[in-house]
């Protein structure tokens, strides 16, 4: 007989209860259905009557220190319910781990598109396309320019360098996540290491895993109703967002869960080419050049190299929260040799 899913499963009764003393307004037949996306922190559609929630829990089993922070997505999301920053209502934190065996969120159901590949094939003109990519560029603008002391997100990261943070803090986790050794990673990171930019005193809201599949776009517009999966956000450097959805774009089809537009005609698709794209951001930013670009995009390379290991991991000890992950973990290698061939192109 096979073993349920401890990712899968949800203790109903617990649950139900605890949303019908701590949900406002939550009534009628009760249901949860899991959805498909979501490799970190399990998602789940909870309907009651003709209401529908989204809950968001942290994946069971032992977890590495500071991941599936959702109380920090809560926390965050919260405080931008009044920015330009498109998010979803939400309604409850719940730390209490007894309930259904991790800490888990309550937030409101955006019915809206979700797309996951780059391309975007699902739209039929290259006039919209082009609208979406440029709302892409300013949702990603108006988070970098929200006040955080005034939203009271001041402490929500920590102070210095925040490449030199970050490099510090994947290093660390990906060297607990590491299954094969890798050349390139260890090549990546002493690179990244040595090259890291002087600390330019630049602070920002940033959301750590922007890209098209984590947008919802309104079903009828080009327009971004909700900004999804802020597991990774903190204060740190705005570049380094905009360096993250330009790698996401470089990737080819084959890596990851997402199709990038490596070997894609933009301009046949009405999509912008990565100068085009940069150079929105920094009108709307205000920013007149970047420096250091190499460095920001092979960061990001890195960054998402890690992450994925981290994937891997969980999933040979059995608490990944989707059952492809295991495949998460062929993506190291590729993704650390474009970044080493970037390195040496900028050489």
């Amino acid at each position: 007989m096979t073993k349920p899913d401890p990712v899968k499963q949800l203790d109903m009764k617990a649950l139900e209860a605890y949303f019908r003393t701590h949900v406002t307004d939550f009534t009628g037949a009760f249901s949860a259905e899991k959805f498909s996306g979501g490799q970190s922190n399990p998602t789940f559609k909870i309907t009651a009557g003709d209401a529908n929630y989204v809950l968001r829990r942290q994946p069971p089993g032992k977890l590495l220190k500071s991941a599936h922070a959702v109380d920090r997505e809560f926390r965050v999301i919260y405080a931008l319910q009044d920015t330009k920053v498109p998010v979803a209502k939400v309604y409850h934190l719940c730390e209490d781990t007894s309930i259904i065996g991790s800490m888990f969120y309550v937030m409101e159901y955006v019915d809206g598109a979700v797309y996951w590949n780059s391309a975007l094939p699902e739209i039929n003109s290259n006039e919209k396309r082009n609208a979406m990519y440029q709302q892409m560029s300013q949702v990603l603008a108006d988070l970098h320019a929200v006040d955080v002391d005034s939203v009271g997100l001041s402490d929500y990261g920590k102070p210095g360098n925040y490449f030199d943070r970050q490099l510090s803090r994947w290093s660390k986790q990906y060297k607990l996540s590491e299954i094969d050794s890798i050349p390139d990673m260890d090549k990546l990171i002493s690179w990244l290491q040595q090259n890291i930019p002087a600390d330019d005193g630049k602070v920002s809201l940033v959301h750590g895993d922007y890209r098209l599949d984590n947008l919802m776009f309104s079903k009828t517009s080009a327009q971004i109703i909700a900004v999804l999966d802020w597991e990774l956000s903190t204060l740190g450097h705005p570049l380094a967002d905009l360096a993250y959805q330009c790698m996401q774009l470089r990737l080819p089809a084959h890596i990851g869960h997402s199709s990038g537009l490596g070997g894609v005609d933009r301009q046949a698709l009405g999509i912008p080419s990565e100068e085009e794209f940069v150079s929105w951001y920094c009108q709307r930013a205000g920013l007149a050049k970047i420096d250091n670009w190499p460095f920001y995009l092979a960061f990001s390379f890195f960054r998402l190299a890690a992450i994925a290991q981290g994937v891997a991991k969980r999933a040979l000890e059995g608490n990944a929260s989707n059952e492809q992950a295991s495949k998460v973990g062929a993506m190291v290698p590729p993704l650390a040799k474009m970044a080493v061939e970037l390195i040496e192109e900028h050489q």
